[in-house]
């Protein structure tokens, strides 16, 4: 079986019914009746059949195909599966963004703060927004240390805010022991 050509991908047509393209070991390019075009790569694991869906053409290429294709298969023959691997990733991913400093910060604001006057909501959103977020608003809150939520207090400072800081530092205390109560941080550093 000869592999594929970057002119046989790119030429491929769609079809009345689904059909592939394959490249050898278990690489194909799957074309669908409304012309999308899917690389996957079909592996046994564990004594089951397994499709693993690899990207799309055009947005990778028949080389970044093989590329992700042979890495699929180094994991596959080190006994790991590679779509198992793919999903815990994702939802690493997931569970990191939900957990950023700012995404906690906004859940505390509208848990915590609803029966604050609307003058302080707004200045707590203020500071948040201008002073903490910009510095540490999208690390995830098990990694802030120390010297993160100084850098942002250091400049309110500097503009010769010493009143904001010390709400700031507050705040962002609170934001911490929100999330230690919610089992998303471990301290409040």
């Amino acid at each position: 079986m000869s592999k594929l050509t970057t002119i046989q991908v790119k030429n491929a047509k769609p079809a009345e019914k689904p059909y592939k393209l394959t490249d050898g070991q278990g690489l194909y390019l799957l074309i669908h009746p409304n012309g999308g075009r899917y690389w996957r790569y079909d592996y046994r694991f564990a004594g089951k059949r397994k499709t693993l869906s690899l990207s799309t053409y055009p947005e990778a290429s028949l080389k970044e195909a093989r590329e992700r294709h042979f890495e699929a298969r180094k994991l596959v023959n080190s006994g790991t599966d590679p779509g198992e691997q793919k999903k815990q990733t994702k939802h690493s991913h997931l569970v990191t963004s939900r957990n950023t400093f700012e995404a906690i910060a906004q859940e505390w604001l509208a848990t915590r703060m609803m029966d604050k006057s609307p003058k302080h909501i707004q200045r707590t959103k203020r500071a948040l927004e201008h002073d903490i977020y910009p510095v540490v608003g999208t690390m995830p809150i098990t990694d802030i240390e120390a010297p993160d939520l100084l850098k942002a207090l250091r400049l309110v400072e500097a503009r010769g805010a010493i009143e904001t800081a010390k709400r700031a530092k507050q705040t962002a205390s609170q934001i911490f022991r929100y999330a230690i109560q919610t089992g998303r941080a471990k301290r409040d550093p």
